[in-house]
């Protein structure tokens, strides 16, 4: 009877000693947040002026919008979004560096070195203040300009020796990144730009708007290893903006269709037989559809075997305002289309256990972003 005990000890004792090992292979949960920082202004203006002297007093425009969507009070609340829900792996597009340079100096290529707003460091400022929570993975520079600025407005008046009435050079980096909670082991971390891109004229001067993603290989404690693939694909691809430099159709959703190929195409950032949770500004949807051809992108995805994994209600896109202060003009009822998504390249081994939509509202007197932010919690097994 003794020896019976002993036995029924022995086997309770390497039953526990298993039960991790039985956890991780029956899965374990992964939290995951996609968030568009909003680069401060609209460029539309800029990037559609038909003259110099038109991209530089636009650029001036762009310049005052982006001071009065002040980052350093935004990032208070983005922190406090992505603080709440605890995402292991963050995925940011719009993260803007905005730099400038005296205007006595030729902006083309641009060069400008002072620091106006790096969205990045606020943010990381914000997210780690009393303490190490998340660290920057990876970031991929992007559209890269600078132009003269004509500040006050006046042509007729500049900085000496400036042209175009301007006083500063203004230079926008766009960005995208990933971001890790504390405990995330990371590794393979990459990024890089998309062949087939959109070509604006600002002024006459031809110029590539670079777009691109960002991805990482990556292990949440207690969850399988992952594949983290965060992008953002072009916006602009319905005002019919001249061509891309690969020659695809303008327009219609063509470009940005040719760039959700490039993600899931063999060798692609997002192929590959691992699992996959790809995130990001996609620009498109099918149910939500603004414009004919938005939903050629999305489309695109889901036919290489991806499935949605976040929610679709309420939307998250987008403010209709310039300046995002609470008496801005920007309404939650803006908040009418779909263009974020959490998707995965592995439905039956990705399960969604909750998902949610943040920054609904506005915090310390500013909306947070012109998008709202979203959240999913996922099961990986």
């Amino acid at each position: 009877m003794i020896a019976l005990r002993r036995a029924a000890v022995v086997v309770v004792f390497v039953v526990l000693l298993a039960l991790p090992s039985w956890a991780a292979a029956a899965g374990g949960k992964v939290k995951v947040m996609t968030r568009n920082l909003y680069l401060g202004a609209d460029l539309t203006p800029a990037t559609q002026a038909s003259s110099v002297q038109g991209l530089v007093d636009s650029a001036g425009t762009i310049l005052a919008h982006v001071d009065q969507n002040d980052f350093r009070v935004r990032a208070k609340g983005l922190a406090a979004e992505i603080l709440g829900k605890k995402p292991d792996l963050v995925g940011l597009q719009e993260a803007a560096l905005w730099r400038t340079a005296p205007c006595t100096e030729n902006p083309l290529p641009p060069k400008a070195q002072q620091v106006r707003y790096d969205f990045l460091q606020l943010l990381l400022d914000r997210l780690n203040a009393g303490g190490k929570r998340y660290r920057l993975v990876v970031s991929q520079d992007e559209f890269d300009f600078e132009v003269w600025v004509n500040t006050d407005g006046n042509a007729a008046t500049a900085a000496l020796g400036c042209p175009l009435g301007s006083e500063i050079n203004g230079r926008l980096t766009m960005r995208d990144a990933i971001l890790a909670r504390r405990g995330v082991k990371t590794r393979r971390a990459r990024g890089g730009p998309f062949r087939t891109l959109l070509q604006v004229r600002p002024g006459g001067v031809p110029v590539d708007v670079t777009r691109g993603w960002t991805r990482v290989d990556a292990k949440v404690p207690g969850a399988p290893s992952l594949r983290f693939v965060n992008t953002h694909l072009e916006a602009f691809d319905n005002q019919a903006l001249n061509h891309t430099n690969q020659g695809a159709d303008v327009g219609n959703g063509r470009i940005r269709e040719a760039q959700a190929k490039e993600l899931v195409a063999r060798g692609g950032p997002a192929a590959g037989a691992r699992r996959v949770i790809l995130l990001g500004d996609l620009n498109s949807d099918i149910a939500t559809e603004v414009k004919p051809g938005d939903s050629l992108a999305y489309r695109a995805v889901r036919r290489s075997g991806f499935a949605e994994r976040s929610a679709s209600r309420p939307l998250s896109c987008c403010l209709n305002a310039d300046i995002l202060t609470a008496t801005g003009g920007g309404k939650r009822s803006d908040f009418d289309h779909k263009v974020d998504h959490v998707m995965t390249n592995a439905p039956r081994k990705v399960r969604l256990v909750s998902s949610s939509v943040t920054g609904l509202r506005p915090v310390n007197g500013f909306w947070d972003s012109d998008h709202a932010g979203l959240f999913s919690e996922l099961r990986l097994r």
